[in-house]
């Protein structure tokens, strides 16, 4: 796992850019996991600047969200698919269709969870996958207590999950749903390279277990120490309690630049 802390959301947002710009150079139809939050805001944000200038096009490529809330009506502003169509996919040149999100209105939400499964699978799975990390260490949906191995799946939302999103519905954690669609662990770690983004000293728990921790169903996003090319961004602040920060620092230094993230 590689650990980079940087001066800024924006810095982040242009080494995750550099990142995608260069995968969709080398594989135009690459297939991106899209994240939604507050985390990846300044990633997308680049990626449209980057778009409007010629650098990056997603013509030829396809994304798939991590999660989605369960019985949250289509036209709701906070609905993942509605996010991710407002912060990046209606901003660029996606096909029609060329992203995709678990269906939260399902009449068998576990029988879309299942078929989502598969859809990734048939598109030959995610080459970069953008995630965030919760207060409570939870990456996609996956709470504390999360199989390792889970795969996609019905999640019931904690309390703090909830506390920490109701910001996006007017601070009424009530009208934040109970339920949600979420790839699993096991499915999240099938991607080929996994970025995690973490901004503010809110996250540093979570990110000092994240990177220094054991690995833990108790603190989900553990689980990524076992990836093979792993790469968690972070800023000053969430990276605050972390031991071996300097060590981090240094080796982010002396890394060869075609080495990349």
């Amino acid at each position: 796992m590689e650990v980079v802390i940087t001066d800024s959301e924006e810095e982040i947002g242009v080494l995750v850019a550099d990142a995608v710009e260069q995968l969709l150079t080398d594989r135009p139809d690459a297939v991106l996991g899209l994240a939604t939050g507050s985390s990846p805001v300044a990633i997308y944000d680049e990626l449209v600047r980057r778009y409007e200038v010629g650098r990056v096009s997603f013509a030829r490529a396809r994304g798939f969200l991590l999660d989605e809330y369960v019985g949250l009506p289509a036209d709701h502003p906070e609905r993942y698919r509605t996010v991710i169509d407002r912060e990046i996919v209606g901003r660029v040149d996606f096909p029609p269709g060329a992203v995709q999100g678990p269906d939260g209105l399902a009449e068998d939400p576990q029988a879309a969870a299942v078929a989502y499964e598969q859809a990734i699978h048939d598109a030959g799975g995610i080459d970069l996958q953008i995630l965030g990390i919760g207060s409570n260490g939870h990456i996609a949906f996956n709470e504390p207590g999360s199989s390792l191995a889970s795969r996609t799946r019905v999640v019931a939302l904690t309390r703090q999950t909830r506390e920490d999103n109701a910001r996006f519905f007017d601070g009424d954690v009530d009208a934040v749903p109970r339920l949600c669609l979420s790839q699993g662990l096991g499915t999240i770690m099938e991607a080929r390279h996994l970025i995690l983004v973490a901004t503010g000293e809110a996250k540093a728990q979570a990110v000092q277990q994240l990177v220094e921790g054991p690995v833990s169903a108790s603190w989900p996003a553990t689980v990524m120490q076992h990836h093979p090319h792993a790469t968690v961004l972070l800023d000053e602040a969430a990276a605050a309690r972390l031991e071996r920060l300097d060590y981090y620092r240094e080796a982010y230094a002396v890394k060869p630049r075609w080495q990349r993230l």
